[in-house]
């Protein structure tokens, strides 16, 4: 039997790199999935550190909230591992290709693109979970964020984190569309909808609707 599916976790220490500046950082590292299957959520760092928090599984996909480096440096490696497909926001691309170069490094490109409203589902039969992708500009232009109402969770990469919005003010990042973003996309979920963050605690819809005063 696959079983429920559920939440694993693990972090990464790296570095984060933008407009001439590089940050030691630690991203946590979230699998969605059963005991057969998962969906791995970015790709920081260290691609054994992601494999052990896989397992055995077999990896459905990779799912991008946005590509920054420190968010989507293995994903190509990952996925030779796995062998499973790369899902961006398709405007991600000056960001992604930052990273990754362009067609003549041989890791050009994601494998299909994400879209707001956009399902992925993990799992079989009745206990499958399915991540609807929400389009949350503004800490990136393409960021996206992934709701998982059966598990009561959204997984946000940098655009929301314990104690109120992702960082802004640097290349493709804008303080006025995050916030409206947060607000119009995010801040009408249940309040205590858990929210798993690409770096540090988790928090809830709720803490973070007070904090912002709405």
């Amino acid at each position: 039997m696959a079983g429920a599916v559920r939440i694993d976790h693990g972090t990464a220490s790296g570095t984060f790199s933008l407009d001439g500046e590089t940050f030691e950082v630690e991203n946590n590292i979230w699998v969605v999935g059963d005991d057969d299957e998962c969906l791995v959520i970015d790709a920081p760092h260290d691609v054994e550190a992601i494999l052990a928090v896989v397992g055995e599984r077999r990896v459905k996909a990779i799912l991008l909230t946005h590509a920054h480096d420190d968010h989507c440096r293995m994903a190509p490696a990952l996925r030779e591992r796995v062998t499973a497909p790369i899902m961006l926001h398709p405007d991600e691309r000056p960001l992604w290709e930052l990273t990754h170069g362009d067609a003549e490094t041989g890791q050009y490109l994601w494998d299909l693109d994400l879209a707001d409203g956009v399902e992925i589902t993990v799992g079989a039969g009745e206990e499958a979970v399915t991540l609807t992708a929400i389009h949350t500009p503004g800490h990136a232009p393409g960021a996206v964020c992934f709701h998982a109402p059966a598990l009561g969770c959204l997984f946000t990469g940098d655009t929301l984190f314990h104690g109120g919005p992702g960082a802004t003010g640097r290349s493709f990042s804008d303080r006025p569309t995050l916030e409206a973003s947060i607000r119009a996309r995010l801040f009408g979920l249940p309040g205590d909808t858990v929210v798993h963050t690409g770096h540090g605690e988790d928090t809830t819809i709720a803490a973070e609707v007070e904090g912002l005063g709405v």
